[in-house]
């Protein structure tokens, strides 16, 4: 193969070939064995086409060489394949499977490019080859000396060659001795004195070493048995402290979650504390555990188990009527928990973290004795108080017992949406499920990092839980996944997602090439700070400036997080001056743009409606108020009731752009207010009444216990008149306010005139209509 692909089926001509003409003599008994290029004209005229254009379409030459028949034979292999599914479809009279088509390819004779083309019925081509050998030895150069051919299975030689062998004659067909050293003259000769002595020796070290490794396994099962009889893991319920109140988590949760019959979730954390730790105490539906050996082993590995990404395994109460499990308790909640939560802001480099900390729990369990988990889901990854993922309700299959949701429940449909479709299809899959199965939940739960919509979220009519395990059950094809948004995630992690939950399992990759792959995504991303102190523990023991500098970003890089929850609360300004230590004193601001709104007839829709109905509508208002100011200078100063006020030019100056943000945005809101629905009042138009006002302003804090960035001055007060002197469904803007505006000469004006202002007396008004696109 070498020397073709080197010299092609021209005599030698490359520097590796002048080499060859030099030292010829090291090559006068190698023999070349290669495909017989073709001789038909069919093949000639392939060539000079193949040539031309390869160098019309890409400007590449293609020189004489027998690797031209690879292509050769894909031309007929691509005309073999047609003509079996042209004639397998004729026959069948719609798409026909694979297997038929492969069928009608073998046991087949046809004439391509390449001459007679011949399969087998085991669809292996039948092909001539040529045998080279160095004939002149002046010159160094091969010749084709043999030619076999495959359809008459015969074997010619060249007219007017020569084959050399050395020595002159050919080599035996088989060796002397044999190709085992099996022949009986080879085995009959003598064995010396020293061959003895090591034979005795050899077997004298192999009887040692057996003994040896028998008495090693003899300690290691004793030890074992003793371990077993032991029950270290082994806890009675007295020793089990209840605490007063139970950890209350975030619906959707499984880490200790009840489920009703009707859907609805209550989730309670079971803790109790054990030797003064507070611990996770996990129920099971067993009457009474009987002890075997395989509760005992899989009890004995939970022990043995022991990483940073996994719930450490306490030890295991059999008093009746409380079996339960303890294990390490995570104050944090599951990762679906903080999923769900909106007010928890995930930035990518959280995300990464905690899909790390995933990945390499899932590779430490794939590698260890429980070698997988079976039932991996969000509600089964727990944060502790550093942030640190962890994976639990892991192993003990044999122990544990599925729940009493019958198969109609919504809970039941619910849980399996992160189990694998050749899982679902099995009657009985086993407890401790796959690992292929546990990578196509591992899929899942990307997803749900991404996109923050739940698990198996279905972009367009919502499916419940039933109807999608019924559908990823089926199979049909395409295989129902959930939806990916790019705009979301990076396309690398997509095809990630893709991968991990295609529907054979076969495709799907392993986690320590998940690794891998997150590792290319992600390459500046941190892990959580117990990963970087671990690391840096190691790699830096005897640098402790380079090891103080990589904890000092540690911390910088938490100390950021927490500045960010900071800076949603309060100014970017005012939050500065309260991490110094420094007290915020009141700032004059020349000249604000204050926007206060409410809802005509707020409090006859509040009487018509319940409390909770109320609530609902105003956060669903303020919801959308909240994501559309985000696209301006404005800052939000507070909602009270159906209120808003917003204001811009402070705490941070924007020269004269006030005017114009505040009026933006009241148009923006307004136009969003007309499309806007009530959910128990569809058909009801809500009516905003929209007040704008400028002038100077007081700003400052007030109050220690949940603090406050309050503006004071006429200015507010002249606001909310014009608030509450305007109509539904309009922006009424004061004189100050239009002062402003003109000077941007793209606001569309109205006068409204003259009116009486509770406090202000009379005052000239106009109504903003719009912003044209000229300035």
């Amino acid at each position: 193969s070498l020397s073709l692909s080197l010299c092609g089926s021209e005599p030698l001509s490359l520097s590796l070939c002048d080499y060859f003409k030099t030292s010829f003599s090291c090559f006068q008994n190698v023999k070349i064995l290669t495909y017989r290029e073709p001789q038909n004209p069919e093949y000639r005229e392939f060539v000079n086409n193949l040539k031309t254009d390869a160098k019309m379409m890409f400007n590449y030459t293609i020189k004489d060489s027998l690797m031209n028949i690879i292509a050769g034979g894909f031309y007929d292999g691509l005309m073999l394949y047609t003509h079996a599914l042209n004639e397998t479809m004729s026959t069948s009279g719609t798409r026909p499977p694979g297997k038929d088509v492969t069928k009608r390819m073998w046991n087949r004779t046809f004439h391509g490019v390449t001459g007679l083309v011949h399969l087998d019925e085991n669809g292996d081509r039948e092909t001539d080859f040529a045998l080279w050998d160095m004939i002149d030895t002046n010159t160094s150069a091969f010749q084709i000396v043999l030619v076999y051919n495959s359809s008459e299975e015969q074997l010619t030689a060249v007219p007017g060659t020569d084959l050399h062998w050395l020595g002159g004659v050919r080599p035996p067909d088989v060796p002397v001795c044999g190709f085992k050293n099996d022949n009986p003259i080879c085995l009959a000769k003598t064995i010396t004195i020293h061959q003895m002595v090591s034979i005795v020796i050899f077997f004298i070290f192999i009887m040692t070493l057996t003994i040896t490794l028998r008495l090693s396994l003899c300690c290691r099962r004793m030890k074992l048995e003793k371990e077993l009889v032991a029950q270290l893991w082994r806890i009675t319920w007295e020793d089990i402290q209840m605490s007063n109140l139970d950890k209350v988590l975030r619906s959707g949760s499984n880490y200790g979650s009840l489920m009703t019959g009707d859907g609805n979730l209550q989730v309670f954390a079971k803790t109790g504390y054990y030797k003064g730790n507070i611990t996770a105490i996990k129920y099971t539906n067993r009457k009474r555990i009987e002890l075997n050996r395989k509760i005992l082993f899989e009890l004995k590995h939970m022990r043995d188990v022991q990483n940073e990404h996994l719930t450490r395994f306490i030890g295991a109460c059999i008093d009746p009527p409380n079996i339960c499990i303890i294990t390490e308790y995570c104050p944090r909640g599951s990762l679906q928990d903080i999923l769900e939560n909106d007010s928890i802001t995930l930035d990518w480099m959280f995300k990464y973290s905690l899909i790390n900390d995933i990945v390499k729990g899932m590779l430490f369990l794939h590698n260890s004795v429980i070698f997988s988990h079976g039932k991996l889901k969000s509600s089964n990854c727990v944060v502790d108080n550093r942030f640190v993922l962890k994976i639990t309700d892991y192993g003990l299959s044999s122990f544990r017992s599925e729940s009493d949701t019958g198969k109609d429940a919504h809970a039941y449909y619910a849980q399996r949406l992160w189990m694998a479709p050749e899982l679902l299809r099995m009657e009985c899959p086993p407890p401790q499920g796959t690992q292929k199965g546990d990578v196509y939940s591992f899929g899942i739960i990307l997803q749900e990092v991404a996109l923050r919509r739940g698990a198996f979220y279905l972009e367009g009519d919502p499916l419940s839980p039933k109807e999608i395990v019924d559908r990823v059950i089926l199979g049909e094809w395409p295989c129902l996944r959930p939806t990916m948004d790019p705009q979301s995630h990076s396309p690398e992690l997509g095809q990630l997602m893709q991968r991990c939950w295609a529907e054979e399992p076969t495709e799907r990759p392993e986690f320590n090439h998940i690794r891998l792959l997150l590792r290319k995504q992600n390459k500046e991303s941190r892990t959580n700070i117990l990963d970087n102190l671990l690391s840096r523990m190691e790699q830096y023991a005897n640098n402790l400036e380079e090891l103080v500098e990589e904890r000092t970003q540690a911390y910088h890089e938490e100390k950021r997080k927490a500045e960010a929850l900071l800076y949603q609360i309060l100014p970017h300004s005012v939050a500065e001056q309260l991490k110094r230590g420094e007290t915020v004193q009141a700032e004059a601001f020349d000249s604000v743009t204050i926007y206060f709104s409410d809802i005509v007839g707020f409090t006859a829709i509040s009487a018509e409606s319940t409390p909770l109905e109320v609530v609902t509508l105003l956060n669903d208002l303020y919801t959308c108020f909240d994501a559309i100011i985000d696209n301006f200078d404005v800052y939000k100063v507070e909602t009270i009731g159906d209120a808003y006020m917003v204001v811009s030019g402070l705490p941070v100056r924007n020269g004269k752009l006030h005017g114009r943000e505040i009026a933006r945005m009241a148009l923006a809101l307004l136009d969003a207010v007309r499309t806007f629905k009530i959910r128990h009042r569809p058909e009801q138009q809500l009516k905003l009444r929209i007040g704008i006002h400028s002038g100077p302003v007081c700003a400052g804090v007030v109050g220690l216990k949940m603090p406050r960035y309050c503006l004071f001055g006429d200015t507010v007060n002249t606001s909310s008149r014009m608030e509450s002197s305007g109509e539904a469904l309009k922006i009424h803007v004061s004189a100050a306010t239009r002062d402003v505006l003109l000077e941007f000469n793209c606001f569309q004006l109205e006068l409204r005139g003259e009116i009486d202002v509770k406090g202000k007396g009379k005052m000239t008004t106009y109504w903003l209509l719009g912003e044209s696109n000229s300035q």
